[in-house]
Protein backbone atom coordinates (compact mmCIF):
# COMPACT_ATOMS: atom_id res chain seq x y z
CA UNK A 1 0.00 0.00 0.00
CA UNK A 2 1.24 3.20 -0.68
CA UNK A 3 1.82 4.68 2.62
CA UNK A 4 0.94 7.95 1.95
CA UNK A 5 -2.37 7.50 1.50
CA UNK A 6 -4.69 7.20 4.69
CA UNK A 7 -5.92 3.22 5.74
CA UNK A 8 -9.51 3.79 5.52
CA UNK A 9 -12.21 0.91 6.77
CA UNK A 10 -15.69 0.59 4.93
CA UNK A 11 -18.34 -0.19 7.27
CA UNK A 12 -22.10 -1.41 5.96
CA UNK A 13 -25.16 -2.23 7.70
CA UNK A 14 -27.88 -3.94 6.01
CA UNK A 15 -31.50 -3.01 7.59
CA UNK A 16 -34.94 -4.22 6.63
CA UNK A 17 -35.73 -0.86 5.38
CA UNK A 18 -32.34 0.48 4.88
CA UNK A 19 -28.69 0.04 3.88
CA UNK A 20 -26.15 2.37 5.26
CA UNK A 21 -22.35 2.84 4.39
CA UNK A 22 -19.48 4.75 6.15
CA UNK A 23 -16.02 5.29 5.19
CA UNK A 24 -13.81 5.78 8.50
CA UNK A 25 -10.86 6.82 9.14
CA UNK A 26 -9.90 5.97 12.75
CA UNK A 27 -12.91 7.50 14.95
CA UNK A 28 -13.17 10.07 11.81
CA UNK A 29 -16.42 9.39 9.73
CA UNK A 30 -15.08 10.50 5.98
CA UNK A 31 -18.02 10.12 3.86
CA UNK A 32 -21.61 8.43 4.77
CA UNK A 33 -24.89 7.36 2.60
CA UNK A 34 -27.80 5.74 2.62
CA UNK A 35 -30.48 3.49 0.69
CA UNK A 36 -33.23 2.04 0.55
CA UNK A 37 -32.79 -2.03 1.10
CA UNK A 38 -35.80 -3.30 -1.11
CA UNK A 39 -35.29 -6.40 -2.61
CA UNK A 40 -32.19 -5.99 -3.91
CA UNK A 41 -29.19 -6.45 -0.90
CA UNK A 42 -26.49 -7.04 -3.25
CA UNK A 43 -27.32 -3.78 -5.07
CA UNK A 44 -28.13 -1.80 -2.19
CA UNK A 45 -24.55 -2.67 -0.51
CA UNK A 46 -22.75 -1.59 -4.04
CA UNK A 47 -25.03 1.22 -4.17
CA UNK A 48 -24.44 2.80 -0.42
CA UNK A 49 -20.37 1.68 -0.48
CA UNK A 50 -19.85 3.05 -4.00
CA UNK A 51 -21.37 6.23 -2.77
CA UNK A 52 -19.06 6.97 -0.11
CA UNK A 53 -15.87 5.45 -2.26
CA UNK A 54 -16.19 8.32 -4.82
CA UNK A 55 -17.18 10.97 -2.22
CA UNK A 56 -14.10 10.48 -0.20
CA UNK A 57 -12.05 10.06 -3.75
CA UNK A 58 -10.78 6.79 -2.02
CA UNK A 59 -9.17 4.07 -3.89
CA UNK A 60 -9.56 0.04 -3.03
CA UNK A 61 -5.67 -0.02 -1.90
CA UNK A 62 -6.68 2.39 0.88
CA UNK A 63 -9.22 -0.14 2.58
CA UNK A 64 -8.15 -2.76 4.92
CA UNK A 65 -11.21 -4.08 5.79
CA UNK A 66 -14.99 -4.23 5.38
CA UNK A 67 -17.45 -4.85 8.29
CA UNK A 68 -20.82 -5.64 7.82
CA UNK A 69 -23.72 -5.85 10.30
CA UNK A 70 -26.90 -7.65 9.06
CA UNK A 71 -30.27 -8.65 10.07
CA UNK A 72 -31.14 -11.24 7.45
CA UNK A 73 -30.46 -14.05 9.46
CA UNK A 74 -33.19 -12.69 12.29
CA UNK A 75 -35.40 -12.15 9.99
CA UNK A 76 -35.77 -15.39 8.50
CA UNK A 77 -36.69 -16.96 12.06
CA UNK A 78 -39.02 -14.55 12.67
CA UNK A 79 -40.83 -14.72 9.42
CA UNK A 80 -40.47 -18.86 9.44
CA UNK A 81 -39.08 -18.74 5.78
CA UNK A 82 -35.56 -20.05 4.09
CA UNK A 83 -34.62 -22.38 7.05
CA UNK A 84 -33.53 -25.88 6.57
CA UNK A 85 -35.00 -29.11 7.95
CA UNK A 86 -33.00 -30.31 10.90
CA UNK A 87 -31.96 -33.61 12.43
CA UNK A 88 -31.62 -32.83 16.64
CA UNK A 89 -29.01 -35.23 18.50
CA UNK A 90 -29.30 -35.35 22.07
CA UNK A 91 -26.55 -36.97 23.74
CA UNK A 92 -28.13 -37.23 27.18
CA UNK A 93 -30.16 -40.63 27.57
CA UNK A 94 -31.35 -42.21 30.49
CA UNK A 95 -31.12 -38.74 31.33
CA UNK A 96 -33.22 -35.51 30.06
CA UNK A 97 -35.45 -38.28 27.87
CA UNK A 98 -38.55 -36.80 30.09
CA UNK A 99 -38.38 -33.10 28.31
CA UNK A 100 -37.79 -33.45 24.03
CA UNK A 101 -36.29 -31.38 21.76
CA UNK A 102 -38.63 -28.06 20.62
CA UNK A 103 -41.02 -29.23 23.18
CA UNK A 104 -41.42 -25.23 24.06
CA UNK A 105 -41.35 -24.10 20.50
CA UNK A 106 -43.89 -22.19 18.42
CA UNK A 107 -45.91 -24.80 16.40
CA UNK A 108 -45.48 -23.03 12.88
CA UNK A 109 -41.34 -22.73 13.24
CA UNK A 110 -41.02 -26.50 14.73
CA UNK A 111 -43.05 -27.77 11.59
CA UNK A 112 -40.16 -25.53 9.41
CA UNK A 113 -37.53 -28.04 11.22
CA UNK A 114 -39.09 -31.34 11.88
CA UNK A 115 -39.47 -33.58 14.04
CA UNK A 116 -36.54 -35.68 13.77
CA UNK A 117 -34.76 -36.07 17.15
CA UNK A 118 -32.51 -38.17 17.98
CA UNK A 119 -32.31 -38.82 22.65
CA UNK A 120 -29.10 -40.82 22.61
CA UNK A 121 -26.80 -41.81 25.52
CA UNK A 122 -23.85 -39.90 26.69
CA UNK A 123 -23.70 -36.28 28.66
CA UNK A 124 -21.95 -35.37 31.69
CA UNK A 125 -22.19 -34.30 35.06
CA UNK A 126 -20.95 -30.83 36.08
CA UNK A 127 -17.87 -32.32 37.84
CA UNK A 128 -17.04 -33.71 34.17
CA UNK A 129 -18.54 -37.55 35.15
CA UNK A 130 -20.25 -39.33 32.68
CA UNK A 131 -23.79 -39.89 32.74
CA UNK A 132 -23.59 -42.96 30.46
CA UNK A 133 -20.80 -43.54 27.92
CA UNK A 134 -21.48 -42.59 24.08
CA UNK A 135 -22.60 -45.15 22.14
CA UNK A 136 -20.96 -45.47 18.71
CA UNK A 137 -22.97 -48.21 17.05
CA UNK A 138 -26.01 -46.12 18.19
CA UNK A 139 -25.46 -43.06 16.65
CA UNK A 140 -24.08 -45.25 13.50
CA UNK A 141 -27.78 -46.02 13.61
CA UNK A 142 -28.99 -42.45 13.48
CA UNK A 143 -26.64 -41.32 11.31
CA UNK A 144 -27.43 -43.81 8.91
CA UNK A 145 -31.17 -42.77 9.21
CA UNK A 146 -30.89 -39.45 8.47
CA UNK A 147 -28.69 -40.28 6.03
CA UNK A 148 -31.77 -42.38 4.06
CA UNK A 149 -34.18 -38.90 4.95
CA UNK A 150 -31.26 -37.06 2.84
CA UNK A 151 -30.85 -34.70 6.05
CA UNK A 152 -28.19 -31.71 5.25
CA UNK A 153 -28.61 -30.45 8.20
CA UNK A 154 -27.68 -31.39 12.21
CA UNK A 155 -27.55 -29.82 16.02
CA UNK A 156 -25.79 -32.20 18.29
CA UNK A 157 -26.28 -31.36 21.96
CA UNK A 158 -25.13 -32.79 25.29
CA UNK A 159 -25.24 -32.45 28.78
CA UNK A 160 -22.88 -29.66 30.42
CA UNK A 161 -20.53 -29.81 26.71
CA UNK A 162 -19.58 -26.52 27.60
CA UNK A 163 -17.08 -28.14 30.30
CA UNK A 164 -15.52 -31.10 28.29
CA UNK A 165 -16.84 -30.96 24.35
CA UNK A 166 -15.28 -34.37 23.51
CA UNK A 167 -18.77 -36.10 23.13
CA UNK A 168 -19.92 -33.86 20.98
CA UNK A 169 -16.89 -33.86 18.18
CA UNK A 170 -16.87 -37.65 18.78
CA UNK A 171 -20.52 -37.54 17.65
CA UNK A 172 -19.59 -35.28 14.86
CA UNK A 173 -16.74 -37.48 13.76
CA UNK A 174 -19.06 -40.32 13.30
CA UNK A 175 -21.72 -38.37 12.00
CA UNK A 176 -19.29 -36.97 9.30
CA UNK A 177 -19.13 -41.27 7.94
CA UNK A 178 -22.45 -41.02 6.92
CA UNK A 179 -22.98 -37.32 6.51
CA UNK A 180 -20.27 -36.05 4.88
CA UNK A 181 -21.39 -32.82 3.13
CA UNK A 182 -23.84 -31.89 6.17
CA UNK A 183 -23.93 -28.81 8.22
CA UNK A 184 -23.34 -30.17 11.60
CA UNK A 185 -23.49 -27.53 14.61
CA UNK A 186 -22.23 -28.17 18.37
CA UNK A 187 -23.99 -26.72 21.22
CA UNK A 188 -20.54 -26.13 22.90
CA UNK A 189 -19.47 -23.78 20.09
CA UNK A 190 -22.56 -21.56 20.65
CA UNK A 191 -24.84 -21.47 23.66
CA UNK A 192 -23.81 -21.66 27.67
CA UNK A 193 -24.38 -24.11 30.59
CA UNK A 194 -28.41 -24.54 30.48
CA UNK A 195 -29.13 -27.77 28.41
CA UNK A 196 -32.37 -27.09 26.43
CA UNK A 197 -32.09 -23.12 25.84
CA UNK A 198 -28.52 -24.15 24.30
CA UNK A 199 -29.99 -27.31 22.33
CA UNK A 200 -32.47 -24.18 21.07
CA UNK A 201 -29.67 -22.41 19.72
CA UNK A 202 -27.92 -24.81 18.06
CA UNK A 203 -30.86 -25.81 16.06
CA UNK A 204 -31.04 -22.45 15.15
CA UNK A 205 -28.06 -22.25 13.90
CA UNK A 206 -28.30 -25.08 11.82
CA UNK A 207 -31.74 -24.10 10.52
CA UNK A 208 -29.74 -21.09 9.24
CA UNK A 209 -26.60 -22.63 7.56
CA UNK A 210 -28.09 -23.47 3.77
CA UNK A 211 -29.12 -19.10 3.86
CA UNK A 212 -25.93 -18.35 5.75
CA UNK A 213 -24.08 -19.72 2.13
CA UNK A 214 -26.46 -17.94 -0.08
CA UNK A 215 -26.33 -14.59 1.96
CA UNK A 216 -22.61 -14.41 3.29
CA UNK A 217 -21.73 -15.81 -0.50
CA UNK A 218 -23.58 -12.77 -1.91
CA UNK A 219 -22.00 -10.12 0.30
CA UNK A 220 -18.68 -11.34 -0.98
CA UNK A 221 -19.26 -10.81 -4.17
CA UNK A 222 -21.22 -7.50 -3.53
CA UNK A 223 -17.48 -6.54 -2.21
CA UNK A 224 -15.79 -7.76 -5.02
CA UNK A 225 -17.83 -6.10 -7.36
CA UNK A 226 -16.56 -2.82 -5.83
CA UNK A 227 -13.34 -3.81 -7.04
CA UNK A 228 -12.17 -4.17 -2.99
CA UNK A 229 -9.74 -7.56 -1.74
CA UNK A 230 -10.02 -6.07 1.54
CA UNK A 231 -11.01 -8.84 3.92
CA UNK A 232 -14.77 -8.69 4.79
CA UNK A 233 -15.91 -9.26 8.55
CA UNK A 234 -19.45 -10.11 9.94
CA UNK A 235 -20.90 -8.16 12.89
CA UNK A 236 -21.52 -10.16 15.91
CA UNK A 237 -24.20 -9.46 18.64
CA UNK A 238 -22.25 -8.59 21.71
CA UNK A 239 -20.14 -5.77 19.55
CA UNK A 240 -17.47 -7.89 18.16
CA UNK A 241 -16.52 -9.39 14.61
CA UNK A 242 -15.85 -12.76 12.52
CA UNK A 243 -14.75 -14.03 9.62
CA UNK A 244 -17.23 -14.94 6.66
CA UNK A 245 -15.96 -18.26 7.35
CA UNK A 246 -17.08 -18.37 10.94
CA UNK A 247 -20.45 -16.47 9.96
CA UNK A 248 -21.44 -19.22 7.60
CA UNK A 249 -20.64 -21.86 10.62
CA UNK A 250 -22.22 -19.88 12.58
CA UNK A 251 -25.25 -17.04 11.66
CA UNK A 252 -26.70 -16.92 15.07
CA UNK A 253 -24.26 -14.84 16.26
CA UNK A 254 -25.52 -12.24 13.94
CA UNK A 255 -28.72 -12.26 15.48
CA UNK A 256 -29.34 -8.44 17.22
CA UNK A 257 -26.43 -7.01 15.43
CA UNK A 258 -27.99 -4.11 14.11
CA UNK A 259 -28.72 -2.55 17.65
CA UNK A 260 -25.75 -3.67 18.67
CA UNK A 261 -23.61 -1.77 16.02
CA UNK A 262 -25.83 1.29 16.91
CA UNK A 263 -25.00 1.09 20.36
CA UNK A 264 -21.36 0.96 19.92
CA UNK A 265 -21.35 3.67 17.22
CA UNK A 266 -23.34 6.02 19.76
CA UNK A 267 -20.50 5.68 22.22
CA UNK A 268 -17.95 6.12 19.37
CA UNK A 269 -20.09 9.20 18.49
CA UNK A 270 -20.43 10.78 21.90
CA UNK A 271 -17.62 9.82 23.34
CA UNK A 272 -19.72 8.22 26.54
CA UNK A 273 -18.80 5.13 27.88
CA UNK A 274 -21.81 4.56 30.04
CA UNK A 275 -25.25 5.83 28.94
CA UNK A 276 -28.81 4.89 27.53
CA UNK A 277 -29.06 4.54 23.92
CA UNK A 278 -32.43 5.05 22.12
CA UNK A 279 -32.03 3.89 18.35
CA UNK A 280 -34.97 5.01 16.41
CA UNK A 281 -35.39 3.16 13.14
CA UNK A 282 -37.64 3.00 10.56
CA UNK A 283 -39.86 0.16 11.92
CA UNK A 284 -39.08 -0.22 15.38
CA UNK A 285 -37.15 1.18 17.86
CA UNK A 286 -34.08 -0.37 20.19
CA UNK A 287 -33.21 0.96 23.95
CA UNK A 288 -29.90 -0.53 25.69
CA UNK A 289 -27.59 0.44 28.09
CA UNK A 290 -23.78 0.72 27.70
CA UNK A 291 -21.58 0.20 30.32
CA UNK A 292 -17.78 0.73 29.24
CA UNK A 293 -18.84 1.38 25.73
CA UNK A 294 -20.26 -2.10 24.92
CA UNK A 295 -24.01 -3.00 25.43
CA UNK A 296 -24.92 -4.90 28.60
CA UNK A 297 -25.47 -8.14 27.84
CA UNK A 298 -29.07 -10.13 28.61
CA UNK A 299 -28.14 -12.08 32.58
CA UNK A 300 -31.19 -14.20 30.68
CA UNK A 301 -32.38 -16.83 28.18
CA UNK A 302 -33.04 -14.47 25.29
CA UNK A 303 -36.28 -14.93 23.23
CA UNK A 304 -35.76 -15.30 19.38
CA UNK A 305 -38.30 -15.58 16.98
CA UNK A 306 -40.69 -17.45 19.68
CA UNK A 307 -37.20 -19.65 21.27
CA UNK A 308 -35.89 -19.27 24.45
CA UNK A 309 -31.93 -19.35 23.54
CA UNK A 310 -28.82 -18.66 26.15
CA UNK A 311 -26.27 -16.98 23.88
CA UNK A 312 -24.36 -13.68 24.69
CA UNK A 313 -27.43 -11.10 23.12
CA UNK A 314 -27.34 -7.39 24.02
CA UNK A 315 -30.10 -6.50 26.81
CA UNK A 316 -32.34 -4.72 24.46
CA UNK A 317 -35.95 -3.20 24.73
CA UNK A 318 -37.87 -3.31 21.31
CA UNK A 319 -40.69 -1.23 20.64
CA UNK A 320 -42.90 -0.22 17.69
CA UNK A 321 -42.01 2.97 17.04
CA UNK A 322 -40.11 4.45 13.52
CA UNK A 323 -39.98 6.71 11.12
CA UNK A 324 -42.48 4.74 9.26
CA UNK A 325 -44.87 3.65 12.39
CA UNK A 326 -48.59 4.27 11.66
CA UNK A 327 -50.53 7.36 13.20
CA UNK A 328 -54.08 6.78 15.01
CA UNK A 329 -56.57 8.75 16.40
CA UNK A 330 -55.22 11.99 15.99
CA UNK A 331 -52.45 11.08 17.42
CA UNK A 332 -53.21 9.27 20.70
CA UNK A 333 -51.84 5.89 19.18
CA UNK A 334 -49.01 4.99 17.54
CA UNK A 335 -47.86 1.92 15.58
CA UNK A 336 -46.60 -1.03 16.07
CA UNK A 337 -47.89 -1.24 12.34
CA UNK A 338 -45.49 0.26 10.13
CA UNK A 339 -45.00 1.04 6.56
CA UNK A 340 -41.28 -0.15 6.39
CA UNK A 341 -39.51 0.07 3.47
CA UNK A 342 -42.79 1.11 1.41
CA UNK A 343 -42.25 4.70 3.02
CA UNK A 344 -41.21 6.70 -0.21
CA UNK A 345 -44.39 5.69 -1.40
CA UNK A 346 -47.07 5.45 1.13
CA UNK A 347 -46.17 8.86 3.94
CA UNK A 348 -48.35 11.52 3.14
CA UNK A 349 -44.85 14.09 2.32
CA UNK A 350 -44.27 11.70 -0.76
CA UNK A 351 -47.62 11.42 -2.08
CA UNK A 352 -48.86 8.63 -0.40
CA UNK A 353 -52.24 7.99 1.90
CA UNK A 354 -50.58 6.99 5.02
CA UNK A 355 -50.15 8.85 7.78
CA UNK A 356 -46.84 7.94 9.47
CA UNK A 357 -44.57 9.71 11.96
CA UNK A 358 -42.18 11.16 9.37
CA UNK A 359 -45.21 12.88 8.47
CA UNK A 360 -45.65 13.91 12.38
CA UNK A 361 -41.64 15.22 12.43
CA UNK A 362 -41.73 17.27 9.28
CA UNK A 363 -45.53 18.67 9.82
CA UNK A 364 -43.64 19.84 13.42
CA UNK A 365 -40.65 21.52 12.16
CA UNK A 366 -38.23 18.31 13.03
CA UNK A 367 -37.25 16.63 10.05
CA UNK A 368 -36.92 17.80 6.55
CA UNK A 369 -38.26 14.80 4.08
CA UNK A 370 -40.47 14.78 1.20
CA UNK A 371 -43.13 17.99 0.71
CA UNK A 372 -43.66 20.01 3.98
CA UNK A 373 -47.07 20.83 2.05
CA UNK A 374 -48.54 18.09 1.85
CA UNK A 375 -48.86 17.63 5.74
CA UNK A 376 -49.23 21.71 6.43
CA UNK A 377 -53.11 20.55 7.65
CA UNK A 378 -52.46 18.21 9.97
CA UNK A 379 -53.16 19.63 13.80
CA UNK A 380 -51.99 16.56 15.45
CA UNK A 381 -48.50 16.81 15.09
CA UNK A 382 -47.59 17.62 18.52
CA UNK A 383 -49.68 15.35 20.40
CA UNK A 384 -48.57 12.26 18.05
CA UNK A 385 -44.71 13.24 18.98
CA UNK A 386 -45.93 13.61 22.39
CA UNK A 387 -47.23 10.14 22.72
CA UNK A 388 -44.22 8.82 20.95
CA UNK A 389 -42.07 10.52 23.60
CA UNK A 390 -43.94 9.12 26.44
CA UNK A 391 -43.72 5.52 24.98
CA UNK A 392 -39.67 5.97 25.13
CA UNK A 393 -39.69 7.49 28.65
CA UNK A 394 -41.17 4.63 29.75
CA UNK A 395 -39.12 2.07 28.24
CA UNK A 396 -36.16 3.74 29.31
CA UNK A 397 -37.50 3.39 32.79
CA UNK A 398 -37.61 -0.07 32.32
CA UNK A 399 -33.76 -0.19 31.02
CA UNK A 400 -32.39 1.91 33.43
CA UNK A 401 -30.03 0.29 36.03
CA UNK A 402 -31.04 2.40 38.82
CA UNK A 403 -32.40 5.36 39.80
CA UNK A 404 -29.15 7.42 38.76
CA UNK A 405 -29.88 9.50 36.17
CA UNK A 406 -27.50 8.86 32.76
CA UNK A 407 -27.21 10.23 29.71
CA UNK A 408 -29.70 9.38 26.77
CA UNK A 409 -27.74 9.02 23.32
CA UNK A 410 -30.21 9.50 20.53
CA UNK A 411 -29.06 7.90 17.21
CA UNK A 412 -30.93 6.09 13.55
CA UNK A 413 -32.45 7.40 11.03
CA UNK A 414 -36.12 8.21 13.00
CA UNK A 415 -34.14 10.32 15.91
CA UNK A 416 -36.05 13.85 15.23
CA UNK A 417 -39.17 12.29 15.91
CA UNK A 418 -37.77 12.75 19.87
CA UNK A 419 -38.01 16.57 20.37
CA UNK A 420 -36.92 18.93 23.75
CA UNK A 421 -33.24 18.26 25.72
CA UNK A 422 -34.16 15.92 28.77
CA UNK A 423 -36.10 12.74 29.42
CA UNK A 424 -36.77 11.06 32.32
CA UNK A 425 -34.14 13.51 34.03
CA UNK A 426 -31.16 12.11 31.40
CA UNK A 427 -29.74 14.77 28.90
CA UNK A 428 -30.23 14.10 25.05
CA UNK A 429 -27.18 13.79 23.31
CA UNK A 430 -27.60 14.02 19.68
CA UNK A 431 -23.94 13.44 18.29
CA UNK A 432 -22.96 14.25 14.18
CA UNK A 433 -23.55 11.18 11.85
CA UNK A 434 -25.98 9.40 14.50
CA UNK A 435 -28.47 8.79 11.33
CA UNK A 436 -25.78 5.99 10.50
CA UNK A 437 -24.36 4.98 13.98
CA UNK A 438 -25.05 1.51 12.78
CA UNK A 439 -22.62 1.44 9.99
CA UNK A 440 -19.94 3.61 11.94
CA UNK A 441 -20.42 0.96 15.21
CA UNK A 442 -19.66 -2.34 12.19
CA UNK A 443 -16.83 0.05 10.91
CA UNK A 444 -15.07 0.45 14.33
CA UNK A 445 -16.33 -3.06 16.00
CA UNK A 446 -13.51 -4.91 17.29
CA UNK A 447 -12.33 -8.79 17.95
CA UNK A 448 -13.39 -10.87 20.43
CA UNK A 449 -13.25 -14.14 22.51
CA UNK A 450 -15.03 -15.08 25.44
CA UNK A 451 -14.54 -18.44 28.12
CA UNK A 452 -17.51 -19.17 30.37
CA UNK A 453 -16.87 -22.17 31.96
CA UNK A 454 -17.41 -24.09 35.55
CA UNK A 455 -14.25 -24.29 37.92
CA UNK A 456 -13.87 -26.51 40.64
CA UNK A 457 -11.36 -24.76 43.44
CA UNK A 458 -10.91 -27.88 45.48
CA UNK A 459 -6.81 -28.03 44.19
CA UNK A 460 -6.58 -24.60 42.83
CA UNK A 461 -6.71 -21.41 43.83
CA UNK A 462 -9.91 -18.44 42.94
CA UNK A 463 -7.23 -16.88 41.28
CA UNK A 464 -5.68 -19.46 39.12
CA UNK A 465 -9.02 -20.04 38.00
CA UNK A 466 -9.48 -16.30 36.85
CA UNK A 467 -6.33 -16.29 35.31
CA UNK A 468 -7.50 -19.30 33.44
CA UNK A 469 -10.08 -17.95 32.26
CA UNK A 470 -8.95 -14.67 30.58
CA UNK A 471 -6.56 -16.51 29.00
CA UNK A 472 -9.09 -18.86 27.30
CA UNK A 473 -11.01 -15.66 25.69
CA UNK A 474 -7.87 -13.89 25.21
CA UNK A 475 -6.15 -16.75 23.47
CA UNK A 476 -10.23 -16.71 21.46
CA UNK A 477 -9.47 -13.02 20.21
CA UNK A 478 -6.06 -13.71 19.13
CA UNK A 479 -6.94 -16.21 17.23
CA UNK A 480 -9.97 -14.60 15.64
CA UNK A 481 -7.97 -11.56 14.36
CA UNK A 482 -7.23 -9.18 17.21
CA UNK A 483 -3.48 -7.56 17.66
CA UNK A 484 -2.02 -9.42 20.66
CA UNK A 485 -0.84 -6.10 21.59
CA UNK A 486 -4.46 -4.29 21.95
CA UNK A 487 -6.32 -7.67 23.96
CA UNK A 488 -8.10 -6.45 27.03
CA UNK A 489 -10.74 -7.93 29.17
CA UNK A 490 -13.50 -6.06 29.52
CA UNK A 491 -16.22 -8.16 31.53
CA UNK A 492 -15.33 -10.74 34.32
CA UNK A 493 -18.50 -12.67 35.50
CA UNK A 494 -18.30 -15.00 39.08
CA UNK A 495 -21.33 -16.74 40.12
CA UNK A 496 -20.36 -19.35 43.25
CA UNK A 497 -22.51 -22.53 42.71
CA UNK A 498 -23.46 -22.95 46.40
CA UNK A 499 -25.87 -25.76 45.42
CA UNK A 500 -23.22 -28.04 43.93
CA UNK A 501 -21.17 -30.23 45.45
CA UNK A 502 -17.68 -29.15 46.77
CA UNK A 503 -16.02 -25.74 45.79
CA UNK A 504 -17.64 -24.55 42.09
CA UNK A 505 -17.53 -21.27 40.59
CA UNK A 506 -18.90 -20.37 37.30
CA UNK A 507 -16.20 -17.73 35.61
CA UNK A 508 -17.24 -15.57 32.32
CA UNK A 509 -14.40 -13.87 30.98
CA UNK A 510 -14.55 -11.94 27.97
CA UNK A 511 -11.77 -10.19 25.68
CA UNK A 512 -11.41 -7.42 22.84
CA UNK A 513 -8.92 -5.99 21.20
CA UNK A 514 -8.41 -4.10 17.80
CA UNK A 515 -8.82 -5.96 14.29
CA UNK A 516 -5.02 -6.50 13.22
CA UNK A 517 -4.10 -5.81 9.40
CA UNK A 518 -3.82 -9.25 7.75
CA UNK A 519 -0.87 -7.80 5.88
CA UNK A 520 1.25 -6.55 9.18
CA UNK A 521 -0.13 -8.71 11.72
CA UNK A 522 -1.41 -5.46 13.82
CA UNK A 523 -3.95 -2.83 14.30
CA UNK A 524 -3.40 0.11 11.62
Amino acid sequence: MNQTLPVLRLGIDVGGTNTDAVLMEGDQVIAWHKVATGAGISDAIVTAASAVLDRAGAVPEQIFAVMLGTTQFTNAVIERRRLNPVAVMRLAAPATTAVPPMSDWPEDLAAVIGENHYLLRGGLEFDGREISALDEAEINAAAAEMAARKIGAVAITSVFSPLDGDMERRAESILRGHLPHAAITLSHRIGRIGLLERENAAILNAALSGLAERVLDAFTMAIRKLGLEAPLYISQNDGTLMTVARAVRYPVLTFASGPTNSMRGAAVLSGLDDALVVDIGGTTTDIGLLLDGFPREAAMTVDVGGVRTNFRMPDLLALGLGGGSLVYDDGARVGPESVGFELAQRALVFGGDSITMSDMAVAAGGMELGARDKVAAITFADAALATASAMIERALDRVRPSAAVLPVILVGGGAPLLGGRTIGGGEIVRPEHGQVANAIGASIAMVGGECDRIFSLDGSSREEAVDAAKAEASAQAREAGADAASIRIVELDEIPLSYMPGNVTRLRAKAVGDLADARTGTAP
